[in-house]
């Protein structure tokens, strides 16, 4: 495993304007901003004597910078802690032109204080866990899957367990108790467990909320936290036709299996074939969100299910689809196996036949180490389909 001060360069790249920073606690935003912007001046909110101060008076911003030339980079760590204090480097990009930098881990609040995520002036970026492409030589499947690609968890994967634990119950009390996101912890506890354990799987608000106790609405409140909070995605159901038919139900997936692993309570069990497949799905999912970030694609990304109930795990929709031309999509399907079943293709097939969907692609993800073509449907290793990804062959 790698020793803890070898710090990964990120593919994230630096805009040469403003630009806010999300993404989940722990995935290196604070890191990378250090390497990107060696010279800036910092403010972390975290610091309680700084938060209090900048909550009780914004203004007070502009002298704690002091006399910086125009262009110069001002970071702001945890910038969702003061949200009013966006009005103020607002009037601060335009009067003294600094440039800032302006990171946190939710924009919820941000959001939700009227702010304006200033007027469309400034880029946003999110920040994963580490991608297969940034670890290189050092990404390794089987740890990735147990345990998730956090940079303090594979700094010291000999603890994982022990780090992922902690990180779900920091996340608990620090971040969402202390910004006020939840107010009665128990229940969001007993969810918690049971948002763990539907990961990749489709949303069903009625079962979740008779498993956790919790009321219907609250489960929909809390989905929002963890998607605001960007420690979870909710991956839509595609519809290919125009008509209107039953739409199938949302897919949620975590940001990283091992944080999955760790808010569904199994850190302690082995991992079992069918986790082990959603753990799959899950990187894949999170391999293709750091792609669309860093290639500046921003594809939409869903899964399909048939009327007859099969599924194909991801489609990538290159193109839209319009009145007079079909939408163009990427299928992918994962499999965690060594060997390729011919079965597996049939739901990419069924879809490559349905009206007004042209499927550029059929891709087949699996765990072996043979690369197939079976008519029109690609079948690849994982690691081979990660780095075709990157190289911008898949989409």
């Amino acid at each position: 495993s790698m020793t803890r001060d070898t710090t990964i360069p990120r593919l994230l790249r630096r805009p040469d304007r403003s630009f806010f920073l999300f993404g989940p606690r722990g995935t290196g935003k604070s890191t990378w901003l250090r390497q990107v912007l060696p010279d800036a001046f910092r403010l972390d909110l975290l610091d309680a004597s700084l938060f209090l101060e900048l909550s009780r008076d914004p203004h007070r911003l502009e002298a704690l910078i002091g006399n910086r030339p125009a262009g110069a980079w001002v970071v702001l760590d945890e910038i969702q802690k003061v949200p009013a204090l966006l009005d103020e480097v607002h009037r601060l990009m335009e009067l003294r032109r600094w440039r800032f930098a302006l990171c946190g881990s939710s924009a919820r609040k941000l959001r939700r204080g009227g702010a304006n995520l200033l007027a469309g002036r400034a880029l946003t970026l999110s920040m994963e866990s580490l991608s297969a492409a940034e670890l290189g030589v050092e990404f390794d499947l089987d740890l990735a899957l147990n345990w998730g690609l956090l940079p303090f968890v594979l700094n010291d994967s000999g603890h994982a367990a022990d780090i992922l634990s902690a990180y779900v119950n920091t996340y608990l009390k620090e971040e969402l108790q202390a910004e006020g996101l939840i107010r009665n912890v128990p229940p969001f506890v007993r969810f918690l467990a049971v948002a763990g354990q539907v990961n990749g799987q489709m949303v069903n608000v009625q079962n979740i909320s008779r498993e956790a106790s919790v009321a219907r609405s609250t489960v929909d409140t809390y989905f929002a936290i963890l998607t605001d909070t960007l420690v979870g995605h909710i991956l839509p159901a595609w519809r290919p036709g125009l008509k209107v038919r039953e739409a199938a139900q949302p897919k949620f997936y975590w940001f990283d299996p091992g944080v999955a692993r760790a808010a569904a309570g199994l850190l302690r069990d082995p991992a079992d074939r069918q986790w082990q497949g959603l753990a799959l799905e899950t990187l894949v999912y999170h391999e293709l969100r750091v792609y669309n970030e860093i290639s500046g694609k921003h594809r939409p990304v869903s899964y399909y299910r048939t009327p007859a109930g099969v599924e194909v795990d991801f489609i990538v929709e290159t193109s839209h689809r319009r009145q007079s031309t079909s939408a163009h999509v990427v299928a992918i399907e994962v499999k965690r196996a060594d060997r390729w079943d011919r079965s597996w293709d049939k739901a990419l097939r069924n879809l490559a036949d349905t009206a007004g969907v042209k499927v550029d692609r059929m891709i087949g993800v699996y765990c072996g180490s043979r690369r197939y073509e079976f008519d029109k449907v690609t079948v690849v290793p994982v690691s081979e389909f990660l780095k075709e990804l990157f190289d911008g062959e898949v989409f």
